[in-house]
């Protein structure tokens, strides 16, 4: 049981230490850098087709996407004008630091205004795992339920903006979008707490002004 318990230290160790030479490749080049976690289906994808769209070329935008197996959602995104690049971890559960490393080292890749790694879809394995990001993004969509922060608490504890997705699924669904803050704020009482629609767009202007704030800042700190 020690050696595996070395061994993982280890192996954090060596993560953290990639993640912070990749932060400060991101600070030199003035790259605000967002992780987006969330279980399969909650709409990361369609969050950051609707990003892209919104700013409409005024930022540069580059996602890095995690699947096991497809690069369905690398074209997805080429199609609304993203600079997309799949990392397929073949089998892996979630993105470490070395893995980012080698995504922005791809043919093809610039540095952009915003970097977004859409992790592999689940609630557990990113929690723990430091990429060098700004800051952790979670999603949380209407039919998983709001009990969803008390039975993940790592995630939702650590991710400094919570995004509530498909709200306009509120009249069909036993979702209350009350309970589901009232558990977020007792894990996490500094989250931002976002409710957001990818159908009817509310929410997305509130959730891009976050972004060009954080940005501005992050590169008024730099220079």
């Amino acid at each position: 049981m020690s050696e595996i318990i070395e061994v993982r230290r280890r192996l954090h160790e060596t993560n953290d230490q990639c993640a912070a030479e990749l932060r400060k490749m991101f600070a030199e080049a003035g790259t605000l850098v967002v992780e987006l976690v969330s279980s399969p289906g909650s709409g990361k994808t369609t969050l950051l087709e609707m990003t892209v769209e919104y700013f409409n070329g005024q930022l540069r935008i580059a996602a890095l996407l995690g699947d096991i197996a497809t690069e369905e959602d690398v074209l997805r995104l080429q199609e609304v004008g993203a600079s997309a690049f799949q990392i397929v971890t073949g089998g892996a559960c979630h993105f470490d630091a070395h893995l980012v490393g080698a995504g922005i080292s791809s043919p093809g890749f610039e540095m952009p205004d915003i970097l977004f790694l859409e992790n592999v879809s689940n609630l557990v394995c990113p929690a723990s795992y430091d990429l060098g990001a700004d800051f952790k993004t979670v999603l949380l969509s209407a039919p998983e339920g709001e009990d969803k922060p008390l039975k993940y608490p790592a995630i939702f504890s650590r991710a400094a903006v919570c995004l509530l997705t498909k709200m306009d699924l509120l009249s069909h669904l036993p979702f209350s979008p009350e309970m589901a803050i009232e558990h977020i704020a007792r894990l996490n009482p500094d989250a931002l707490i976002l409710p957001i629609s990818a159908m009817d767009g509310d929410g997305f202007e509130e959730w891009c002004s976050l972004l060009e704030r954080e940005l501005e800042s992050k590169r008024s700190e730099s220079s």
